[in-house]
């Protein structure tokens, strides 16, 4: 038996509450935890949906006073986190419920380090850099695709160095994930598609990630069909509640094994371009993912061999060359099924921003276990194949 410790693996996961009406949950939860007053973390668009009125008024039902801070951005930023840690402290709350996509999340996330930690968001930049305990955490995820409710990312925006950060540590792994499909009925079809995509994205580069293992392989595996059978159909039946069931599972699976394997160059790349021109992080997944896999895909080849066939793609009697041919037709065909065809010109990125787009994406922490290693120009040229 071979014992050398590079083979072993560890697995984090909070506690998950899965299916129609787990969110109705959140109250029984904030009592345990013993909450004098909670802090909903959310955005504007999920109050507007009627989210955070639901789950404000299921907190008042059982009497738990709370204080709701909703102003978060889409790519929430430090500024805004260091604003709710001084609500949080202000208003004296000990626990923090986060009702939202990966933005609310995020933030909350960011929320509690700082609340227990004292420094500024971003000198928490890297892997492990926490060292006290958070508060405790419920989170009810209104996308299918972040994965932030059960994972051990925050990742935070820069504005003023426009960059994103990555957080890596199991300290900001939810205590409890309500994971209710109903909460994402209220997704428009462009954001079903690129929340959809990203969760995609998350069980790809988990199942060829350097940190990849028995225990990540098959949640990424089970993401991977569960999203390619139902996410095309789910964009044009929004409405659809299995169809909806059936794409957060695969999200959840998906966060599951990213959060324990890591990722790669597509989300280093797409957390670059996501924080230099403030895009949406599904769609710059979206735009890199297939020229990523060919730059990757030699390092990797039976793993891809295994991703093609999860993805529908009969291989037998095809060589390598030809497989990789099929699993880039096969995500580029699926993306424009879902209208997520753009390139990164069409987004307002120019050959100059390319550079210091390259020079974010090797600081973070998900090139490191990107299965082929990169330099500068590696990058550049990815960048400029999905330009």
């Amino acid at each position: 038996m071979n014992r050398d410790i590079s083979n072993l693996r560890k697995f984090v996961s909070p506690e998950i509450i899965f299916g129609a009406g787990a969110r109705c949950s959140v109250a029984n939860y904030a009592k345990n935890f013993g909450a004098r007053k909670v802090l909903v973390v959310s955005d504007k668009g999920v109050r507007e949906a009627g989210w955070v009125e639901e789950i404000s008024q299921l907190l008042t039902n059982e009497e738990i006073e709370h204080v709701v801070f909703d102003a978060v951005s889409a790519n929430p930023r430090a500024e805004e986190v260091m604003a709710g840690a001084q609500i949080y402290q202000e208003h004296n709350c000990n626990v923090i419920v986060a009702v939202g996509g990966g933005s609310p999340m995020d933030c909350a996330k960011g929320i509690g380090i700082v609340c227990a930690n004292g420094k500024h968001i971003l000198d928490y930049e890297g892997i492990d850099t926490i060292h006290l305990p958070i508060p405790p955490l419920i989170f009810i995820p209104t996308t299918a695709g972040t994965s932030a409710d059960v994972s051990q990312f925050a990742i935070i925006s820069d504005p003023v160095e426009k960059v994103k950060i990555s957080i890596v540590s199991k300290a900001v792994v939810p205590d409890v994930a309500l994971i209710d499909p109903e909460t994402t009925i209220t997704m428009d079809p462009f954001l079903s598609a690129c929340t959809g995509v990203d969760a995609l994205v998350h069980a790809i580069e988990a199942f060829v990630s350097t940190g990849a293992g028995p225990l990540t392989d098959m949640h990424a595996l089970d993401a991977m069909r569960l999203i390619k059978d139902n996410i095309v159909t789910l964009v044009e039946q929004p409405k659809d509640i299995y169809l909806r069931e059936q794409v957060m599972l695969g999200s959840m699976k998906a966060g599951l094994a990213f959060s324990n394997a890591i990722l790669g160059a597509v989300h280093a790349m797409a957390h670059s371009l996501g924080g230099y021109k403030d895009l949406p992080h599904g769609l710059c997944n979206a735009i890199l993912l297939e020229h990523v896999i060919d730059f990757n895909y030699s390092e990797a080849e039976d793993r891809f061999k295994v991703v093609a066939e999860t993805m529908g793609i009969a291989t037998k009697g095809l060589n390598t060359s030809q497989i990789k041919v099929a699993l880039r037709n096969k995500v580029v065909q699926l993306k424009q099924d879902v209208g997520l065809d753009q390139k990164l010109k069409d987004n307002g990125v120019t050959i100059s921003d390319i550079p210091v787009l390259s020079d974010h994406a090797l600081q973070d922490p998900c090139i490191l276990t990107n299965p082929r290693k990169s330099n500068k120009r590696d990058v550049e040229v990815v960048y400029e194949e999905a330009l």
